[in-house]
């Protein structure tokens, strides 16, 4: 259990902004779930000394809300994106070690990939703008926190 500043529903997300106590990159996150895409989108706010060249760092999963209730699951595969220049796959060897381990089945590391694929595709096109892109489904964005 984590204490979260705020949360903002949409009909296609669920913002979540809290503080990271404890950790010694970065000291608050910013994130949207966003369940259409099978993506969580987030911020970080790095720590003077552990900042990153990224503006936006996208987690592959299943994110769901039924009943009032939101729920993630992760499938640690993962995205960098540098607004206009690039993306980078990253945590591929997390994912076949989760299948591997019988964590993932195949069938949903198999649905990761497609996702990352889709993902890397969609922002390519976009000029790597992840706004630019999502915009065309009517997702916008918005990031009120620290």
């Amino acid at each position: 259990m984590r204490a979260v500043d705020v949360y903002s529903e949409q009909p296609w997300g669920l913002y979540l902004a809290r503080p990271t106590p404890g950790r010694e990159q970065f000291h608050y996150l910013e994130s949207w779930l966003l369940p259409e895409l099978g993506l969580r989108v987030t911020i970080f706010h790095f720590n003077t000394g552990h900042e990153r060249d990224q503006d936006y760092y996208l987690d592959v999963g299943r994110f769901t809300h039924q009943g009032g209730v939101w729920t993630s699951e992760d499938y640690y595969l993962d995205l960098v994106v540098r607004t206009g220049r690039d993306v980078t796959l990253i945590d591929v060897d997390e994912l076949m070690i989760a299948v591997k381990a019988g964590l993932l089945s195949p069938e949903t590391a198999d649905q990761a990939v497609q996702t990352a694929t889709t993902t890397i595709d969609g922002l390519a096109s976009h000029g790597y703008d992840l706004d630019r892109w999502l915009g065309t489904s009517g997702m916008v964005l918005a990031w009120p926190g620290a």
